[in-house]
């Protein structure tokens, strides 16, 4: 988090990393004022086509599951205990692979399954390298998944900034919102060169579906208590944060009520 160092002003992350801060006593912490994602956005994927997937098929496997403490890691922990398969005894989750070469140890052989986000589980599947068998996002439901943040004193001593950010990004939201999948492919087209318009947009679609992008921008206490929930399941909390300090929601509704 590149707050403490003061290298960027405005930050886009998991709201986890506000209330570990937080609770490090800073006077200066980070404070999140408008959320982008309501859903994990990562799929869990299979060696092999499985039309009739449960979580039970993952018993005794290994699922590369991304950094240990990071918010997917987590988040799959979370489904899996959900649905009564627990991490380190019925399903071995590799926590030891780093976020960015996931996909290549799963094409290299490591793992029976693995989580990724779009647009590579979808490339990984074309390739005809994985299977898409579940949406962890769907499975885990509601979770304030990423947010924009700032250092309080940043946010009290600007914010005409952060209400035009925060217009900004409510504007683009709106806009995503209101066009269809072909057209917001189009228009992220560019961020994606190793994928063409026929992936993008079935995973514009596959996320417009599962409800991944949250309109209004408000991060709900009770949506950061259902993160902390989760946090603390991975045993990575000791302590949570107040809702009314690491959360201002003062911008978000400013830009819902004008911004038509």
């Amino acid at each position: 988090m590149s707050f403490p160092s003061n290298q960027v002003d405005i930050g886009f992350m998991g709201p986890e990393a506000s209330v570990y801060v937080y609770n490090k006593g800073k006077d200066d912490y980070a404070v999140n004022f408008a959320q982008l994602t309501q859903r994990d956005g990562s799929f869990l994927v299979a060696r092999n086509p499985m039309e009739k997937f449960t979580f039970d098929m993952v018993k005794g496997k290994t699922i590369i599951g991304g950094r240990k403490g990071g918010m997917p890691e987590m988040t799959l922990e979370y489904v899996l205990k959900s649905n009564n398969i627990i991490p380190g005894k019925d399903v071995n989750v590799r926590t030891d692979i780093q976020f960015s070469v996931m996909a290549g140890a799963f094409k290299g052989g490591e793992g029976d399954f693995v989580t990724l986000f779009e647009p590579v589980a979808s490339l990984m599947e074309n390739e005809g390298a994985g299977h898409i068998v579940a949406s962890i996002g769907k499975e885990g439901g509601y979770i304030p998944y990423t947010c924009y943040s700032a250092k309080k004193s940043f946010i009290e001593n600007n914010p005409e900034i952060i209400q035009k950010f925060t217009n900004g990004v409510y504007k683009g939201m709106k806009w995503v919102e209101n066009h269809s999948a072909e057209e917001v492919a189009a228009a992220i087209s560019p961020q994606f060169p190793d994928a063409d318009m026929e992936i993008l947009t079935e995973v514009v679609n596959r996320y417009k579906a599962q409800d991944t992008w949250k309109p209004d921008l408000i991060l709900t206490e009770e949506g950061l208590n259902h993160m902390m929930d989760i946090v603390e399941m991975a045993g990575e909390l000791d302590k949570r944060a107040p809702y009314d300090k690491i959360v201002t929601t003062e911008f978000a509704k400013s830009a819902m009520d004008n911004i038509k």
